[in-house]
C-alpha cells in the first residue's frame, strides 16, 4: 500500500507526504518549520518520523523550507545537481544527488524521478512504487513531452498539476510578461494541457486523481475538475482538487 497526503498546494508553498513500506518521505517543502509541523499535526503525522526530503526544483514554494526543517528534523535532501547548484541555503546534513534519468530506493520505496520542461536548472519530479503499485507526483511543468506521458501512463495514482485556464490567464490581472511565463512551454500547465495527458493514463488502474497547484487569479476548482471530467468521460469521486491552505488529506492506494 501506498499512501499520500498534501500540507498546500499552490504559488504560496507546495508540500506533499508519501509513505509506503514503512518510509516516510516529504517531496518539496515551501513553507515554514513551525507551518510544516503545523500542517502535518492536523494530518496526525509526526514530522520526526520523516526518512529524507526530496526536491522537485528550486523555486521558493517548493524549496524555500527545506533547508530548515532538513537542520531541524536532521533529514538528507534528494535533488539533482543542477537544482543543488541553484540553491542559495545549502547548509544541510546531507545533501545526495540524484539523476532525473535513474531510479532509486529509500528502503523499500522505489523512486523514479523523471525530467519536465520549466524554467529551473535542472527540474525533475517524481514516480513512487511499492507493493506493485504506482503514484506519480507532477507540478509545475509547460508542457507534456512523450516521456512524461511514458512514465505516467500506468499509475494507480496521479498528483497532477492544473494551474489555468487559458482565457483566464489571458483576461487577468498578470503583467504581459508572467502571462507569457506561465503559459509558455516551460511554464505550468493548462487545465487543457493536464487533460491531454489524462487521456493516456490507463483508467482501468486508477483509483485517484488530484488536481494541484491551481492558479488562485488564474483558475477556479469547479473548472479545472469539470475539465478533467470531460477527458475522464466520468465524474468520479476520487478526481479532487488540492487546496492551498488545506492540502488534502491522507488518501490510500491499494
Amino acid at each position: 500500500m501506498i499512501r499520500f497526503a498534501m500540507l498546500g498546494s499552490g504559488s504560496k508553498g507546495n508540500a506533499t507526504l508519501v509513505e509506503a513500506g514503512g518510509v516516510r518521505v516529504l517531496v518539496d517543502c515551501g513553507f515554514a518549520v513551525r507551518e510544516v509541523e503545523s500542517r502535518c499535526a492536523r494530518l496526525g503525522f509526526d514530522v520526526a518520523s520523516l526518512d529524507a526530503i526530496l526536491v522537485t526544483h528550486e523555486h521558493g514554494d517548493h524549496l524555500g523550507g527545506v533547508a530548515r526543517l532538513a537542520r531541524a528534523y536532521e533529514l538528507p535532501v534528494y535533488l539533482s545537481r543542477g537544482t543543488y547548484a541553484a540553491w542559495t541555503d545549502k547548509d544541510v546534513p546531507e545533501a545526495s544527488y540524484i539523476s532525473p534519468h535513474e531510479a532509486f530506493h529509500i528502503g523499500a520505496l522505489t523512486v523514479r524521478p523523471f525530467p519536465v520542461p520549466h524554467d529551473a536548472r535542472e527540474p525533475c519530479h517524481f514516480a513512487f512504487e511499492h507493493g506493485g503499485r504506482k503514484l506519480g507526483v507532477v507540478s509545475d511543468l509547460g508542457s507534456i513531452t512523450s516521456h512524461v506521458r511514458y512514465v505516467l501512463r500506468d499509475c494507480d495514482a496521479l498528483l497532477l498539476e492544473t494551474n489555468h485556464d487559458p482565457e483566464m490567464l489571458a483576461n487577468g490581472p498578470y503583467p504581459p510578461r508572467l502571462k507569457q511565463r506561465v503559459g509558455g512551454n516551460l511554464g505550468h500547465l493548462s487545465n487543457a494541457q493536464a487533460a491531454s495527458l489524462v487521456r493516456g493514463i490507463e483508467r482501468e488502474r486508477l483509483q485517484h486523481l488530484v488536481l494541484t497547484h491551481l492558479s488562485e487569479k488564474n483558475n477556479s476548482p469547479e473548472l479545472a475538475r469539470a475539465t478533467i471530467c470531460e477527458a475522464l468521460e466520468d465524474d468520479p469521486a476520487w478526481c479532487l482538487c488540492a487546496d492551498q491552505q488545506l492540502g488534502l488529506s491522507w488518501r490510500e492506494v491499494v
